[in-house]
């Protein structure tokens, strides 16, 4: 008998090279195309969805079909090395959105907080739901459930991007405001449930829509949240206080970055999404005290600036701006779009009068949580990766991405500039600006 196997054969020359290729062309291309949209005013996300939109079925295989083919051929091997890649950044990207969530700020604001973003889950989920009941056939995937894509559907149109968010209202000087600080309280409550509702219909579309398999995929998410809490919290402490003993706390990002990757592991293992797990384990990891921020830099700017841009340039691959010339696409475009822009405005602005606050706060939060940036991206994927997303769909989700992000800072500015600015922020622009919070008198 045989005891020694031959060694498994690493990458071959070719495909080694046709992927470092690939790796170099999309991530220079999201690079460039991501500084431009930033100097254009719109979100770096934009022009990094549509380096994959330039060098994929929507512009360089209709132009040069031969060049296309040879540099990103459509392989499911080549297409599994990149989506790899990504995945990682995508863990990363979700962990520090986790990672960046203040729970204390949600306690603040309570009631506020609670209802606007209330109304902001439940009318465009409820709007994407009969959107999604209305679409014509032809759209979607064969032998899908009409009822699991439906509820995907509202939960991809109820979502708001908070990384995007923030640093929109970062850009705009706005985050000292109190609407600021309002919009990204109601955001991280929207954050949290949109992830815990997609892990219920991600498990649904695996499952079925069988009585016994919505309970055992709700079981399993409460499952997943009490070991969080319970047996994740107390040791993603221990293990960052040792991180801040040892080495004067240079393996931190590394240590962040393992956690953020077995946590996925264990949400996948449930039959749930990777980025659920990924995004409990940052929110446990901003809830030590023991996470040092200054330290995590080097993490955040490698996931931000690198992997991140590799991910959405090859997501924008996937998007195919063709399909809108078909008059069904284009409608069923336009019937989503309106959707999730009128059903995030009237959410919100309509838990913001619950709350008592005015017209134009309400029209400030509904403008600031209708981006949906990174978070409906991710989405379209998860629904791609699940099999109930045909191209067209996942083109026209991507496109509310799009839309959603661009329109959310000029609007954001007309409604704040109607605010009058008060002591109290005028004093918490100063502390986050570094300076004494006590005004000057001279």
């Amino acid at each position: 008998m045989n005891l020694s196997a031959s060694p498994l054969a690493p990458l071959g020359a070719h495909a080694l090279l046709m992927f470092l290729l690939q790796i170099g062309v999309l991530l220079g291309t999201a690079v460039l195309l991501g500084q431009l949209a930033r100097r254009l005013g719109m979100p770096s996300i934009v022009g990094e969805l549509c380096a994959g939109v330039v060098l994929g079925p929507s512009l360089l295989t209709p132009l040069a079909p031969d060049f296309a083919t040879w540099l990103l051929p459509r392989q499911p091997e080549s297409m599994h090395l990149l989506d790899a890649a990504g995945q990682l950044g995508v863990l990363l990207l979700v962990g520090i959105t986790g990672m960046n969530i203040d729970l204390g700020l949600v306690r603040r604001k309570g009631k506020a907080a609670v209802l606007v973003s209330a109304g902001g889950l439940v009318v465009p989920f409820a709007g994407g739901v009969a959107a999604a009941l209305a679409l014509p056939a032809a759209l979607l995937v064969d032998g899908v459930d009409r009822t699991v894509f439906a509820l995907y559907a509202g939960v991809a149109l109820c979502v708001s991007a908070l990384p995007v968010i923030a640093k929109t209202l970062l850009d705009m000087g706005m985050l000292h405001r109190n609407i600021g600080q309002l919009i990204v309280s109601a955001s991280v409550v929207d954050d949290i449930a949109g992830w815990l509702l997609l892990s219920v219909v991600s498990a649904m579309a695996t499952t079925g829509v069988h009585g016994p398999d919505v309970v055992r995929s709700v079981v399993s998410l409460a499952g997943l949240l009490a070991g969080a809490w319970f047996v994740g919290r107390p040791l993603v402490r221990r293990l960052l206080r040792w991180s801040a003993r040892s080495g004067h706390g240079e393996s931190l990002p590394a240590v962040c970055t393992v956690l953020i990757v077995l946590g996925a592991a264990a949400s996948q293992a449930l039959g749930m999404e990777a980025i659920i797990g990924a995004f409990l384990v940052g929110v446990l990891i901003s809830s030590s005290h023991e996470a040092d921020r200054e330290r995590l830099a080097p993490m955040r700017i490698f996931a931000v600036t690198v992997l991140a841009p590799l991910f959405f340039a090859t997501a924008g691959l996937r998007i195919d701006l063709t399909a809108l010339a078909r008059p069904e696409v284009a409608g069923a475009a336009l019937l989503v779009l309106s959707v999730a822009v009128v059903g995030k405005f009237a959410g919100a602005y309509a838990g913001a009068r619950a709350g008592r606050l005015g017209h134009w706060e309400g029209l400030a939060l509904g403008a600031g949580m209708n981006s949906r940036g990174v978070i409906e991206v991710i989405i379209a994927m998860v629904g791609l990766r699940l099999g109930i997303l045909t191209t067209e769909m996942y083109t026209i989700i991507v496109l509310v991405a799009i839309v959603t992000s661009v329109m959310a800072a000029p609007l954001l500015r007309a409604a704040v500039r109607r605010m009058p600015v008060t002591r109290e922020e005028r004093v918490r622009e100063r502390v986050m600006a570094g300076r004494p919070a006590a005004e000057s008198n001279s």
